[in-house]
């Protein structure tokens, strides 16, 4: 028998994203989306609130697990860490910052279908050490660089961290998703099993690799044609300041 369902729950939906497009605070705009959805889908003040209370309870060790790293990481960055990054990436010649991110998305993604899901991040991989190895490679080819290709490299060394795990993780066979769609399934009368799901989210990951691997290797004939002129132009108003204090003595 078919009822009708409501989507009214479904505003939380809208109310997220206009949150993170008008640049609110994350933590206010899930709590708002929250209530929201509680609201829309019926519940009344005392069972939002319960509901609430339930999850910071079951959450509630949650902020050490976040936070002991970040303080790890921040000791360590304090002590040097994205300047040795960046000087060991700079050591290397042939290194590039197209090329660097293309071997870390084959380690994400690989490490993630392993179940290593942990081993990188935005706070603990990419912003200490994948971002400043990225602006260092590309220093050593193009000298200084102005703020929007320092921005530009963050924001695809971070693409890179999601995509080698967003890719990687579906094929470990433990992953949640991969339950999830299991289950789901399950119910609606289609029986599949754990290990062919995550096997064919091989042939997925293998595109996504090549896919932004190419967006990788177009990022570093992006940069030979924006910055390609930058250290000749930087040797010659340095050559000119010379010529120019030799007449001035004169």
């Amino acid at each position: 028998m078919i009822t009708d369902v409501s989507l009214w729950p479904l505003i939380g939906v809208g109310v997220i994203i206009a949150g993170f497009i008008l640049r609110f605070n994350p933590m206010l705009v899930v709590i708002a989306t929250a209530i929201a959805t509680a609201v829309a889908a019926g519940f009344g003040p005392e069972k939002i609130l319960a509901v609430i209370g339930t999850g910071f309870i079951k959450t509630r060790n949650l902020p050490l697990i976040i936070l002991l790293p970040l303080a790890v990481i921040g000791l360590l960055e304090r002590h040097g860490l994205r300047q040795h990054a960046q000087n060991w990436i700079s050591s290397i010649k042939s290194a590039t910052a197209g090329r660097l991110l293309i071997v870390y998305l084959a380690a994400r993604e690989l490490t993630a279908a392993m179940g290593l899901t942990s081993l990188g991040g935005h706070p603990q991989m990419v912003r200490p050490l994948l971002a400043p190895m990225a602006e260092g490679a590309a220093e050593t080819r193009y000298g200084k660089l102005p703020d929007r290709i320092r921005h530009k490299l963050r924001a695809y060394s971070a693409a890179t961290d999601n995509v080698g795990l967003f890719f990687g993780e579906d094929i470990f066979v433990a992953f949640g998703a991969i339950v999830l769609m299991v289950t789901f399934l399950r119910e609606a009368g289609i029986e599949v099993e754990p290990i062919h799901v995550a096997l064919w989210g091989i042939p997925t990951a293998i595109c996504a690799f090549l896919i932004h691997g190419w967006r990788m290797y177009r990022l570093d004939k992006v940069l030979d044609k924006e910055l390609g002129g930058g250290r000749a132009a930087e040797e010659i108003a340095a050559e000119q300041a010379v010529v120019g204090k030799s007449v001035e003595a004169r």
